[in-house]
């Protein structure tokens, strides 16, 4: 069990790592992050498309990553 936990958590640290590097960047670098840090906060997301796919696969494959370590250590620390 503790291998198939393992190559989960294997599993999901990769899709996190190629969703992020598959997404495209919102700003060009730090003046970006200054000048047009309100308009991605308040502005208008996209909500449909491949951006919005890559998000939600990041979201769930991090939420799965946070569980299955915290699984890992509670269940195996020895």
């Amino acid at each position: 069990m503790k291998t198939a936990l393992m190559v989960l958590l294997a599993i999901a640290s990769i899709v996190i790592i190629a969703s992020v590097l598959l997404q495209s960047s919102n700003s060009s670098g730090l003046s970006g992050s200054i000048a047009g840090g309100a308009e991605q906060l308040f502005g208008k997301k996209k909500s449909r498309g491949y951006d919005a796919l890559l998000e939600k696969i990041t979201i769930v494959a991090a939420v799965l990553f946070m569980i299955l370590s915290l699984v890992i250590v509670a269940f195996f620390n020895n």
